[in-house]
This record gives C-alpha cells, structure tokens and sequence, in this order.
C-alpha cells in the first residue's frame, strides 16, 4: 500500500526530473533549454524568461519559475567556464548603451536589450557564452572587425545558444527586435 507521503515523494521525484515527452530545445554541457507553458520543478538552478512580456526571474534548483504562459527556462548545469581575457581591444559585449540589466548573481547576467532600426551597436566581445531568447520578428546584420557580414532572421520565441570569443557589431536591417540575453559567469 502507498502512502500519501510515498505518493508525494513519488510525485516530487518526478516533476523534478524531464517531463514526460518533453526534450530541451538546446541541451549541451553547460544548458538545458525549454519552451515551455507548464510549470515544473528543475534540476538546477535557472532562468526564466516570459515570452509575452519579457520578464527574467531566477531560480534555484528545485525551484519552480512563476506560471505565466509561455516560457523559456534556461536550466544551468554545474559545468562552468570562466569568461574569456578581453583581448580583442572592444570593449565587452555588455553592458552597452540601451541595455537594461536585469538581473546578476553568482551565476548569470541578464539583459534586456531592444535594438534600433539602421543603428549599429558598438562594435564588442563576447567574453561569455550566453542564450539570447528574442522577442520581436526582426532581421539582425553581423559584421566582423575583418568585415564579414551574416544577416540572421529572427522571429518572436527563437532562442539561440552562442559560444564565447566573438567580436562584432549588430545593426537591425528589418523589422523590430528586442531580445533577453542570458550571459553565463
């Protein structure tokens, strides 16, 4: 017979663990990545981003991030990497004029940043690897100190995991952007 503390621990158990039929839409050494509309307990510590209004909450392991429909949770692994020596003679990616800082702790720094149409952001290094979950539809131009150029399209829920040691500058050549970006300590 069970008992409805063992039912309780049984449950616990679970929801701390995968959903059943839910796969992380990045899941690499130092993440797991979720699109999600339904709360849950996590494993570890994490980020929580609102995709209908923006907003970041943090978490610790265990913890459940506020239901408020769709969500993307960034859940930290206990795999870290120290940022990398700005040697690149830019100045750090963040922060930069127009970002908001919204939250830092011993894990992460999140920004909340909108970019201007036809104005390019200074150009920066990544000194660490981050997830940019974006917000708007837009297209966003990359060009390299050596002068190549990517142009990327992002629509609104697309969530991007990029590695650390990158030098550019970003100039929004369509539509509207606006991205919460999650830097890893």
């Amino acid at each position: 017979m069970i008992t409805s503390a063992a039912l309780y621990l049984t449950v616990m158990l679970f929801q701390a663990g995968a959903p059943s039929g839910d796969k992380p839409i990045i899941d690499n050494e130092r993440v797991s990545v979720w699109d999600t509309a339904s709360p849950r307990a996590y494993m570890h510590d994490f980020v929580a981003v609102t995709l209908a209004d923006g907003k970041a909450e943090f978490g610790r392991k265990g913890g459940t991030p506020a239901s408020r429909g769709r969500t993307i949770v960034i859940e930290l692994k206990d795999h870290t990497v120290a940022p990398l020596p700005n040697k690149s003679g830019y100045p750090n990616a963040f922060p930069r004029p127009g970002s908001k800082k919204l939250i830092e702790n011993d894990r992460v720094i999140v920004w909340d940043y909108t970019w201007t149409t036809g104005v390019a952001t200074p150009m920066h290094f990544h000194d660490k690897d981050v997830v940019v979950t974006y917000l708007k539809d837009g297209s966003l131009k990359s060009t390299t100190p050596s002068g190549v150029v990517v142009t990327n399209d992002y629509s609104f829920g697309t969530v991007r995991y990029n590695a650390r040691d990158r030098t550019h500058t970003e100039t929004l050549v369509k539509g509207s952007q606006r991205a919460i970006i999650t830097e890893f300590k």
